[in-house]
């Protein structure tokens, strides 16, 4: 008789032959930073995630650096919208502050990356600007976008996020990039994001101001041959990384995009897989720290080489404790 369980008979034998690891250095933990915020404000679908102020924030940057996870990605919160996302590309915008700041606490221990588009500046809370009809023009946005690199590289940026979904926007933040000098400052795409249900808890913490849907520009999530498209394009055009997102209900869209990138593949957990764990555990029905852990080996099991997770710094303080 074949015996499979003779390598699951023991901690030790089960340690020695598990297939897929994960280490702090491939988390990344995404942070808000709120502007004209004196203490860090609760987000209430995501009990333990905050929007920061810039004194919260510094203390959780040093925590993140301690806890030896790769990087964190920052979003700003700002006071005030309008309809091209002007607080985006201004150098005394909240994002671009807070990105001056990571740079300088803690640029040598994590790579701070900041998220590219404009949701949370627009007023009407797409990820670009309107054309006449109310529609999201993909070219006018692509302008805005390289704006916003320049802002964010000159601000200490070290890896742009573009979670946009426009058509083009990898080569013409690349261009962009290179016409400035920021040679140097890699591009993050989120190639394949899908229109996803999931995303309801980050629009909290964003206070986003979203009239309609973005499912004119973002994938149908029935689409598995569109998403592994839309990975070749951004490699086409020069992405550094290409990005999945969701995670967890898209691992056969994160699996197509390793067994095809020459480049590495990462994913976010986002703020309704967050929630979900964070609410089942609170319930007691499910145990938070193995679902918290099954949950980042299944992405990093699909082909992930690193994860955004608003659990990072969380699991990497209690793996560092085991």
């Amino acid at each position: 008789m074949i015996r499979p369980r003779r390598l699951r008979q023991s901690p030790a034998w089960r340690r020695l032959a598990q297939e897929t690891r994960i280490a702090p250095a491939q988390l990344v933990l995404p942070m808000f930073v709120a502007e004209g915020a004196d203490e860090p404000r609760p987000i209430a679908s995501m009990p333990g995630v905050v929007q920061h102020s810039l004194d919260s924030f510094r203390a959780e940057l040093q925590r993140a650096a301690e806890a030896g996870i790769g990087g964190v990605m920052l979003f700003g919160v700002p006071l005030e919208k309008d309809a091209s996302g002007s607080g985006a590309t201004d150098p005394d915008g909240i994002l671009n502050v807070a990105t001056r700041i990571a740079a300088a606490e803690v640029g040598d221990a994590l790579v701070v990356q900041t998220d590219l588009c404009l949701d949370e500046f627009t007023d009407h809370g797409h990820c670009g600007v309107l054309d006449a009809d109310g529609r999201v023009d993909n070219d006018a946005t692509l302008v805005r976008y390289r704006e916003m690199a320049l802002a964010q590289a000159r601000a200490g940026s070290q890896l742009v996020g573009l979670s946009g979904m426009m058509d083009g926007q990898v080569a013409a933040v690349r261009a962009a990039l290179d016409a400035d000098g920021a040679y140097d400052v890699p591009i993050l795409a989120y190639a394949a994001k899908y229109a996803s249900a999931f995303y309801g808890p980050f629009r909290e913490a964003v206070q986003s101001s979203l009239v309609g849907d973005r499912r004119s520009y973002q994938l149908d999530p029935a689409n598995r041959r569109e998403g592994a498209r839309e990975v070749e394009l951004d490699l086409t055009e020069g992405a550094d990384i290409v990005m999945v997102k969701p995670a967890m209900s898209y691992l056969d869209v994160l699996a197509d995009a390793a067994a095809a990138s020459p480049v590495p593949v990462w994913a976010y957990q986002v703020s309704g897989e967050y929630a979900m764990i964070s609410a089942a555990a609170a319930n007691g029905w499910i145990d938070r720290d193995r679902a918290i852990d099954e949950s980042l080996v299944s992405i990093v099991r699909a082909g992930a080489d690193a994860v955004l997770s608003y659990f990072a710094v969380e699991a990497a303080e209690r793996w560092a404790r085991a």
